[in-house]
């Protein structure tokens, strides 16, 4: 929008990255829902990729707490236990488009079936080392911002990405989960910048690219499956597109 001397303003330089974790920089190979849907379809359950992306869409939502169905699960099975486990596979079958009483008869199976065989890889993006390198190279401000419930600095050392980056934050730290805007500002407040000159980077819509708009910080959905279509930010199929959007 031009300024009143009719020149416009210029525009605001990004300072800062932030990156989600599980999803964007860090996944496992194979991927659980893979698992679950492969295992589904064995079972009777219908196999149509329409399904798969609902019930991905329904998935992030979840683990977004988007409606606290989550969080009124966890309360009900007292944490992560195996009843959790299999209320959820029930959850995610419906979601999947099983009717109520085929994802009943199917969810302990598929849970089982998990529990056995899911034994995945912790591997790192392949363009991760690559991304942050160039973007650390060219002077910005890198922070990570994970919905974990524990510090993750070990693991980020394992993956061997943990040197790029100028603060590492896990939710349980300062117990504010994203999209709640808490933790966004906390990051914001400990590295010096602000939400408008910060790019947020992230899989989740409902966790990273809602939450991240909220502060005002330029979200970014990396989303190569097109699990969300109708997406209202810019969007990537990978981690090396980001510094394009920079450029």
């Amino acid at each position: 929008m031009p300024s009143q001397n009719g020149t416009s303003p210029k525009p605001i330089s990004i300072r800062a990255v932030f990156f989600d974790l599980d999803g964007t920089l860090r996944h496992d190979s194979p991927a659980s829902s893979q698992i679950f849907f492969d295992s589904a379809v064995k079972l009777g359950a219908p196999d149509l990729p329409t399904n798969r992306v609902q019930a991905l869409r329904w998935a992030h939502a979840y683990w977004a707490n988007h409606d606290e169905l989550a969080e009124q699960d966890f309360t009900q099975y007292a944490g992560s236990t195996p009843e959790f486990w299999r209320n959820y596979a029930f959850r995610y079958l419906t979601a999947y488009g099983c009717d109520q009483e085929q994802a009943l008869a199917l969810a302990p199976q598929v849970h089982a079936h998990m529990s056995e065989h899911f034994k995945p890889e912790n591997t790192l993006a392949p363009d991760a080392h690559i991304t942050l390198s160039r973007l650390r190279d060219e002077g910005y401000t890198l922070g990570l911002i994970t919905n974990r419930s524990r510090p993750v600095q070990e693991e980020m050392e394992t993956l061997g990405i943990a040197h790029y980056f100028d603060l590492i934050l896990a939710a349980g730290e300062v117990q504010s989960f994203k999209p709640a805007p808490e933790i966004f500002d906390h990051a914001l407040n400990r590295v010096g910048v602000q939400p408008q000159a910060s790019l947020y980077v992230g899989d989740n819509y409902y966790a990273d690219i809602v939450g991240a708009a909220r502060v005002g910080m330029i979200p970014v959905l990396l989303d190569p499956d097109r699990v969300f279509p109708e997406a209202d930010c810019a969007v990537v199929n990978s981690l090396a597109e980001i510094h394009s959007l920079l450029a």
